[in-house]
């Protein structure tokens, strides 16, 4: 007798009926996987930029997939937070190694990340959750962020990362003040 045909058992695909098994989901999880598959490639690289560039839209689309089909859930905003999240280390950890900054551009991204990682502790203490506010300032900020690996080439590293980190220390700050005031962060 087979597994699924023992009676009393229903005969169903959990992957079909599943909540956390949806198409937005399924693009989060592309983007840890394509983040993870950065470390195979050689920094700036063309394959590590397509790889940096496919996880960027799947960041774009995954949020407006799982709000045009009604699959929005608290796992799937704490997963789309983690990749992330993923994502960001993985870039600093690979990119920044690869280009020459001068060290107060280090230390301010320095701040930023210690920021960052003090807010989403910060959420954890204090409201027992992960808390990654997506706010027009953040969103601002990410896009910036993301944009810098792709315009080094012409710019250099230092000219693209100062107005990534202006609006990242401002999406920073506003997140910590959003997380220590209780505002909606959604």
């Amino acid at each position: 007798m087979a597994w699924n045909s023992t009676p009393g058992y229903a005969r169903t695909n959990i992957f079909a009926t599943s909540r956390y098994a949806t198409v937005a989901n399924v693009l989060t999880f592309s983007r840890i996987a394509l983040s993870v598959a950065l470390l195979t490639q050689t920094p700036l690289s063309p394959a590590f930029l397509a790889l940096l560039a496919a996880a960027g839209i799947t960041d774009m689309i995954d949020g407006a997939i799982a709000r045009a089909t009604g699959s929005e859930t608290e796992f799937g905003e704490k997963l789309d937070s983690i990749a992330d999240i993923v994502l960001a280390a993985i870039c600093l950890a690979t990119i920044l190694p690869a280009v020459s900054l001068p060290l107060w551009l280090l230390i301010w991204i320095a701040v930023i990340a210690v920021e960052k990682i003090a807010n989403l502790a910060g959420g954890l203490l204090m409201y027992r959750r992960l808390i990654a506010p997506h706010t027009t300032a953040n969103k601002i900020a990410g896009v910036l962020v993301f944009l810098v690996p792709f315009v080094i080439p012409l710019f250099g590293a230092v000219i693209p990362a100062i107005p990534a980190c202006i609006a990242a220390t401002f999406a920073v700050i506003q997140e910590g003040h959003y997380i220590r005031l209780g505002l909606d962060w959604g």
